[in-house]
């Protein structure tokens, strides 16, 4: 069952959209107008674009050699960093002035405005300014080759000479002809000057910089442009000063490093000039002209003291020997080896010879023999001789072995100081190693850095030089495809924005889902012009429709004490069986009301042709015009006023029903007319001669249709309700507001009007989606429409 309502609204809201499908057509019309309007006028707008690759590694092999370990010339590019430098302002401003972007110079061929970057006539030149120019727009007019002409500050034409200065708002400038003066006499120019700045900046939005590939550090640069020759100009200039200014970055860096070293250099040749020193004067001041030489001197010096030392200390020992045997009366005899004295050697050996010749003498001779006296003598004096030799010997030996002894100890000393003079020497000759190996390395490196400032090359390697791309704006298709959206989109929107915020009743389901007031017929809409009544044709839609609710209005009058609710089961289920309704409410005419919430719902139209439906029954009706204030049944059958009618009734002027009853022209049915119009009409219906005019019209009429004012604006009909037994509420389709939906419940739960039931009138399938299938043409065949109606209906679908 939700399937089947789904489906019927999907069809009811498509066929509410196709009912307009004139403003479609028109929509579409305009936003192809505007679209091929808009690709003839618009200039394109082409793609520009170049490709660079950075150099993204160590430089080459002779460069690296200039200086390694300083990371400021050896460090890697970085391709991401390289796109904010060719994307910054600097660069860009660079080219900006270069190329003179801050202005523009335009002329206007018909609809279309020609740039004239490549073939301007003139050149602006700005000679001083005086204010931030921001799109300032100049319109000059070339009158020769020698003049031109612009509106100065008071708003006059003035003509000015070419290279003369001028002054305007923002400063003073001069135009200067170009190679195309001569095309362009007569012409006028619009020259846009901005602020360079300003400029820069809306280049930088253009400027589009990116990664093609992150294998391979290449960069695309594009930018969009209505002259390609500009576009490719701009790429060029931005490239060359991004190369420029990594040229400069480079020499700058290299001519630093290269003061440093100078630098490095005077200070390193002060302090190898100062060790150098150092190391001299140690050697000076500790008598060390080469630490291994002096040692093997140390040794070989040793080794010859140690050996006189033990030659003397021999001595002494021999000298020691030649003492004793002196100095005893016998003993062996001393040898006297090692004994350089000759002295003390004669006479050692003399004295050893007269010890033997004594001793041969007591082998022959007693000792007491005067013999030996002689030989004693000589011992003696021999001895004597001897000893003193020994005192003057062993003196000079034992001066000698001091001073070895004193020799030997600065030797071991001198031995022992070596090593830290050693140490203390190497320690200075590191220092001014060091400092020669810096001083020469700096000398070498500088002679490499200087031909490397002589030989920088460019980081940026170009690719690709700026080329023209595919035209990027506007794009026949996609403009095409906006103009249909557009052209369908906005209609769609405007029904779509009218109807939501319409917030009126389109379908019988807005009523029943929202009130409990049952519907007890529906008419369809037409356009009759002047005729009103249309149930007299008896081929007509409305017509049968109305005869149907004629049918429904006979069963509620049967029903109309029944609730509501059952009215609208019975209504459902086509049902109107009489309940315990008394047959005496036949015996007298019925009273039928018919309202609305608001003027134009077709009240007394519906009212109309209901009274011409009962009367074709040979019923006799009779309609109350008691729309005091605003009437309309007259007109609808054709009549004139004029003739006292209610008003006067009520207001006791007239007595007689007779006096105000006319015929209508229509068999069994009399109008009574409203009469002349009343300031009071609320007052005149709450008194008695209402009832009193409801009761006599039951007593002559089988059926009294009353026609009311409008329920919402005043409460007239709530008056006349009070002698009516059917309430029939006209809801008109497109028209009634869904909030008068509470109004008509409220009025039904509080019953301040008898049995109310709906007219669900005006109903447009076409428009609408809802509403009968069928047509006219059902029941007759199709009349011949005027042009001014065929106009009439067709605007309707706007």
């Amino acid at each position: 069952m939700d399937t089947k309502n789904n489906f019927v609204d999907l069809g009811a809201v498509l066929k509410r959209y196709l009912y307009h499908w004139p403003l479609f057509v028109l929509g579409l019309l305009i936003a192809g107008g505007i679209a091929y309007t808009y690709l003839n006028v618009t200039n394109p707008v082409y793609e520009v674009n170049a490709t660079i690759l950075v150099k993204d590694e160590k430089k080459s092999p002779e460069e690296k050699a200039a200086l390694p370990e300083l990371e400021q010339t050896t460090s890697p590019k970085n391709a991401e960093a390289e796109i904010e430098i060719v994307r910054s302002k600097k660069l860009i401003n660079q080219v900006v002035d270069k190329y003179q972007l801050w202005a523009s110079y335009k002329t206007k061929q018909g609809l279309k405005t020609t740039d004239l970057y490549e073939s301007t006539p003139v050149k602006f030149v700005m000679v001083q300014k005086t204010g931030t120019p921001k799109n300032q727009k100049i319109e000059v007019t070339i009158k020769s080759k020698n003049q031109f002409e612009v509106e100065n500050l008071s708003g006059q034409k003035q003509a000015v000479n070419f290279n003369t200065d001028y002054k305007s708002a923002f400063g003073t400038w001069k135009l200067v002809p170009t190679d195309f003066i001569d095309q362009y006499i007569g012409s006028k120019i619009n020259i846009e000057v901005n602020d360079p700045l300003i400029a820069t900046n809306n280049y930088v939005k253009l400027l589009d910089a990116h990664l093609l590939d992150k294998q391979a550090p290449t960069i695309g640069l594009f930018v969009q442009d209505e002259v390609p020759k500009r576009g490719q100009d701009f790429l060029n200039g931005l490239i060359a000063a991004y190369n420029n200014a990594a040229m400069v970055e480079q020499k700058r860096k290299t001519k630093n490093l290269i003061e440093f070293i100078d630098t490095r250099l005077a200070s390193l040749s002060g302090e190898l000039n100062h060790a150098e020193n150092t190391v001299q004067g140690y050697r000076s001041a500790q008598g060390i002209a080469d630490v291994n030489t002096q040692v093997k001197a140390y040794v070989e010096n040793s080794q010859s003291n140690d050996a006189k030392l033990n030659d003397v200390n021999v001595q002494l020992n021999v000298i020691s020997g030649i003492e004793q045997y002196v100095n005893s009366s016998s003993g062996n005899p001393p040898s006297t080896m090692g004994i350089s004295d000759p002295t003390l050697t004669r006479q050692v050996e003399k004295l050893v010879d007269l010890q033997l010749k004594r001793t041969e003498l007591l082998g022959t001779t007693p000792e007491a023999n005067p013999i030996f006296k002689p030989i004693n003598e000589q011992i003696a004096l021999t001895k004597a001789s001897i000893k003193e030799v020994i005192r003057g010997v062993k003196s000079s030996l034992l001066t000698s072995k001091r001073q070895l002894q004193v020799v030997s100890s600065k030797t071991q000393s001198s031995l022992r100081d070596l090593p830290n003079q050693d140490r203390q020497i190497g320690d200075m000759k590191r220092q001014k190693d060091l400092k020669e190996n810096s001083y020469v390395y700096l000398l070498k490196k500088r002679e490499d850095l200087s031909l490397s400032y002589a030989a920088t090359v460019t980081d940026a390697r170009i690719v690709d030089e700026a080329s023209i791309g595919d035209i990027q704006w506007p794009r026949p298709a996609l403009v095409a495809a906006i103009a249909l959206l557009a052209g369908i989109g906005l209609p769609f929107l405007i029904i779509f924005f009218r109807h939501t915020f319409n917030g009126s009743i389109t379908s019988r389901r807005d009523i029943e889902t929202s009130i409990s007031v049952p519907v007890v017929g529906e008419i369809t809409y037409e356009n009759l012009g002047k005729n009103s009544i249309v149930v007299n044709d008896r081929h007509n839609l409305i017509g049968e429709q109305f005869r149907t609710l004629r049918t429904n209005l006979y069963y509620l009058h049967q029903n109309r004490q029944l609730s509501p609710s059952a009215i609208k089961l019975n209504l459902h289920q086509g049902s109107f069986v009489g309940s315990s309704v008394s047959e005496d409410h036949d015996q007298r005419g019925r009273v039928t009301l018919f309202t609305s919430s608001v003027a134009k719902e077709g009240k007394s139209f519906v009212g109309t042709n209901i009274a011409v439906s009962l009367a074709a029954l040979r019923r006799k009706t009779v309609i109350l015009e008691m729309d005091l204030r605003k009437p309309k049944v007259l007109k609808n059958f054709g009549l004139q006023p004029g003739r006292p009618g209610i008003t006067e009734f009520l207001q006791g002027s007239i007595s007689s029903l007779d006096t105000i009853i006319q015929p209508s022209g229509i068999e069994n049915l009399d109008i009574i007319a409203c009469g002349e119009i009343s300031s009071e009409p609320s007052e005149l219906l709450e008194g008695d001669k209402l009832a009193e005019l409801i009761s006599e019209l039951r007593d002559r009429y089988d059926d009294v249709i009353i026609d009311t004012p409008p329920l919402h604006l005043v409460t007239d009909s709530m008056i006349i309700g009070k002698q009516a037994d059917i309430c029939m509420y006209v809801v008109r389709q497109g028209y009634t507001k869904k909030d008068e939906l509470e109004f008509i419940q409220e009025i039904s739960e509080k019953d301040k009007l008898p049995n109310i039931n709906i007219v669900f009138n005006g109903i447009r399938k076409d428009k609408y989606g809802y509403g009968y299938s069928y047509d006219n043409s059902y029941y007759s065949e199709k009349k011949k429409v005027g042009f001014d109606v065929k106009l009439k209906r067709f605007l309707t679908r706007f």
